[in-house]
């Protein structure tokens, strides 16, 4: 779908056409070609094996109350996307959100929160590749540590995982009408991946160990972090936060995308229901079929379902099995990357970035290649942080949601409490139901960035603490010296904006 948009210099609310030669494009019939909409159910399945070593607690409660609320906030965000399918989204969604006053401190800030979200997400999906692959030095016993703290295997996962790096981005410069071939192939594997977990594993552990019984699933709990019951309880919804986010992906290529002001913001909701949906009976399944604790803590492996796969399928089976995660990773973050370097591109397209006018740069097809290159840069110079120490790049991935669960939580206090009134005629509208959903969504997700910042384990030490405040803090400085360095004729895709407005304008 293409914003096709007349030129004009002023609109009934007094918005200019900006003189920010970046947005050129403006005026421009974006004849491109359309994008298949598959990508939209890749929140990966993968995501969802062995997030973290330890475990904070063994209950579903926190699964299925997050699974409520993240519908909520995909229902809010999918109707902005509708209201505004522009390239970019959720800083698109931002800046106007924030009104005049306060719409483009929200869009700089947003901008620098999303595109680092979404670049750490593709360098951390690499790394949990890369661990797939090397855990099995342990499963063949190969003579080889894979402790992370020895830089000898951290040398290796970082070149492992620079090769996968080098894969995934590799196929995000092939012509654009190969997308819609690579999001089906990747829908193919999770899927399979997905079967081959609800249907083997389960044969292959009752073969084996056996099965953990309902008290152990559903009502045992585990307190390892130290905190008090209640707060232990609270930060198990850290990796709930974790795994059923980015579901806004559809919208950073909803320009490329037939008709997207339905089928971009249905993207968003069915991405969210869909992650959930695969999500949940994985996670019972998944509990049921753990060996006792005592066993999985003995594991030296760096992905620990590596060595549970070991254990029940044997080493052919485990083998396939690994395969199908690693190419599934290695798709998912293909398609991450598509998302990624668009919204990297819209950013750069409204000079919010440095060399902004390199960035937003398009091939003869229309491609955002210089977008992409910065992205695999970026995505390749944060996995070299592996080099460093296995906290250095463990900070940097947990870093990686709470950019976007803010950013969740700014847009909608910016429409509760600054813009109330807009969005009001998106063709996919919650009509009543907006401004309840709203504050929910904005509760909701300013809970889930407590959780993100708050330390793992009690009494915290330097060794046991959460550095996610500080890379956030540094982030949004970068995001504030900007918006305050960048004149505001340089930025504000007023012109853009400003068509919503004089549309608005025209329906009521």
């Amino acid at each position: 779908m293409s914003t096709t948009v007349k030129n004009r210099a002023a609109t009934s609310e007094g918005d200019v056409a900006p003189s920010n030669p970046l947005q050129s494009d403006f005026n421009a019939t974006n004849d491109g070609e359309s994008m298949d909409s598959d990508e939209r159910y890749l929140r990966k399945l993968e995501s969802l094996k062995g997030r973290n070593q330890y475990i904070l607690q063994r209950t579903q409660s926190s699964y299925v109350i997050t699974c409520i609320f993240v519908f909520i906030t995909a229902a809010v965000l999918a109707e902005i996307c509708s209201a505004l399918p522009a390239a970019g989204s959720i800083y698109f969604w931002a800046a106007e959100a924030g009104g005049r006053k306060y719409g483009r401190l929200f869009g700089f800030i947003v901008a620098w929160w999303s595109t680092t979200a979404w670049t750490t997400f593709v360098a951390s999906n690499c790394q949990a590749a890369a661990n797939f692959l090397l855990s099995e030095l342990t499963v063949f016993g190969v003579d080889f540590p894979t402790d992370p703290t020895n830089i000898r295997f951290r040398a290796v996962q970082w070149i492992v995982a620079e090769g996968f790096l080098m894969i995934a981005i590799g196929m995000n410069y092939m012509d654009p009408k190969t997308y819609k071939t690579i999001f089906r192939l990747a829908t193919g594997v999770i899927l399979l991946d997905f079967v081959l977990n609800m249907i083997w594993l389960p044969i292959a552990v009752s073969k084996s160990y056996g099965f953990q019984d309902a008290k152990y699933v559903f009502t045992q709990t585990y307190n390892e972090t130290g905190a008090p019951p209640v707060w232990n309880w609270m930060l198990s919804f850290y990796v709930t936060a974790g795994i059923l986010v980015g579901f806004e992906a559809s919208g950073h290529i909803s320009e490329e995308t037939q008709n997207a002001s339905i089928t971009a913001a249905r993207g968003i909701w069915w991405s969210a229901v869909a992650s959930a949906a695969i999500g949940f009976p994985l996670v019972i399944l998944f509990l049921f079929c753990l060996p006792d604790l005592e066993t999985l803590y003995s594991f030296g492996a760096p992905q620990p379902f590596v060595e549970i796969y070991a254990l029940t399928m044997g080493r052919g089976g485990h083998v396939f099995m690994n395969v199908i995660c690693i190419i599934g990773l290695i798709f998912n973050t293909t398609v991450a990357g598509v998302a990624s370097s668009r919204l990297i591109w819209a950013v750069a397209r409204d000079g919010v970035l440095p060399f902004s006018g390199w960035i937003s740069q398009v091939s003869a097809k229309k491609e955002p290649k210089n977008a992409i290159i910065v992205m695999h840069v970026v995505a390749s110079l944060l996995l070299c942080t592996i080099l460093a120490s296995p906290v250095a790049f463990s900070s940097l991935v947990s870093a990686a949601g709470v950019p976007t669960i803010t950013a969740y939580a700014l847009i909608a206090f910016g429409r509760f409490f600054i813009t109330p009134r807009k969005f009001q005629h998106s063709p996919w509208s919650l009509g009543k139901w907006t401004r309840p959903m709203t504050l929910i969504a904005l509760v909701w997700n300013l809970y889930l960035a407590c959780i993100l910042f708050s330390p793992l384990y009690f009494p915290v030490t330097g060794s046991t603490f959460n550095y996610s405040p500080v890379i956030f803090g540094a982030i949004t400085i970068f995001g504030l010296l900007t918006y305050w360095f960048t004149p505001e004729e340089q930025w504000l895709p007023a012109a853009r904006l400003g068509k919503v407005h004089q549309l608005e304008a025209e329906y009521e």
